[in-house]
């Protein structure tokens, strides 16, 4: 069975998303980072960096929420995607890491970057439900759980993002969103 290594209130809840909305068994390994258990030589030998999330399935090691987001998304979802679909899927999930959560989270550049992220955004969910159209995907899990952290970490006003504020208020009421992120993982 796939586990999941997370620690309480870590990007680990993301992944648990997903796996939540995959509906695949899997079993959450709870770490405790406050003791240190993340640095420990067991740990240290799925992630080397001592981070969560990661994940082991069968003798297979993966961490960082985004490669484990994608590897799952490939793993599990049925529609197989061409090479440029899965380019797509990838350049949602790597703005959720790399631009998304910098320019939101990182409070030097803030001001400057919240206009120029959330402007675009709020424009796709103004004409569709999810970033890639009509249907749910593992890009919604990767952008949305970053746009649901705003308000349970830094409580900005987003009222110039309506839209945004749609999509993330579409997304949190989603039953695996409640039983992962929703519910304090």
């Amino acid at each position: 069975m796939l586990k999941l290594y997370g620690g309480a209130r870590s990007r680990a809840s993301i992944v648990h998303w997903y796996l939540e909305e995959l509906g695949i068994p899997y079993e959450f390994v709870k770490l405790d980072m406050q003791a240190g258990e993340h640095l420990q030589p067991a740990y240290l030998a799925i992630n080397p960096v001592g981070k969560v999330p990661a994940i082991v399935d069968g003798d297979f090691k993966l961490w960082e929420s985004g490669a484990i987001l994608l590897y799952l998304a490939d793993k599990y979802t049925k529609t197989a995607l061409s090479l440029q679909e899965r380019a797509v899927f990838s350049q949602w999930v790597l703005f959720a890491n790399a631009t998304l959560g910098p320019g939101i989270f990182v409070e030097a550049s803030r001001e400057r970057e919240m206009p120029r992220l959330l402007t675009p955004l709020n424009e796709i969910f103004s004409k569709q439900p999810f970033l890639l159209g009509n249907e749910f995907t593992v890009v919604d899990v990767a952008v949305g759980s970053i746009l649901n952290y705003i308000p349970i970490m830094l409580k900005l006003d987003l009222s110039s993002y309506p839209a945004v504020l749609n999509y993330m208020k579409k997304l949190s009421e989603r039953p695996a969103f409640q039983k992962s992120i929703g519910g304090g993982a």
